[in-house]
């Protein structure tokens, strides 16, 4: 193999050996204590508390080998915002009571239930109490 061909791998073979595009997320927050009671009642989980050097992160459950992620807070945080990127949660399998839970714990709805064709879910959007925007996808 030359050194191009090395250092150059084919958009096949890179997508082979990422096996996902999502490594790890993080959610922005300014108030860690009230994003974790409000995260912990929409998933009906507990979150994991640790600290990263100055910041504090909630992290979410998850298996490996699976996506993770977490809740941010510090001082060098970008700010919470409803127009970044936007990160869908799993809720499977029911994602009525995820938002009913989320409503409850202060969400705001901003994009209502949208049943996907072919047997590929459902969705919907809401803004958390820390100001983002983030997506709750249910399984069909």
């Amino acid at each position: 193999m030359t050194t191009a061909a090395a250092t150059h791998a084919t958009p096949a073979a890179t997508a082979a050996a990422l096996h996902h595009a999502i490594h790890w997320f993080e959610i922005p927050v300014r108030d860690i204590d009230r994003a974790q009671a409000f995260y912990e009642a929409l998933l009906g989980a507990p979150l994991r508390r640790e600290a990263m050097g100055p910041q504090t992160l909630a992290v979410l459950p998850y298996t490996e080998p699976g996506t993770g992620g977490a809740l941010i807070a510090g001082a060098h945080i970008p700010a919470p915002s409803a127009d970044g990127t936007l990160v869908y949660l799993n809720v499977d399998p029911r994602l009525d009571d995820a938002l009913a839970r989320a409503l409850a714990a202060g969400a705001t709805l901003l994009v209502p239930r949208v049943d996907l064709p072919d047997g590929m879910g459902s969705f919907v959007q809401v803004l958390d109490v820390e100001g983002n925007r983030i997506g709750l996808h249910a399984s069909a």
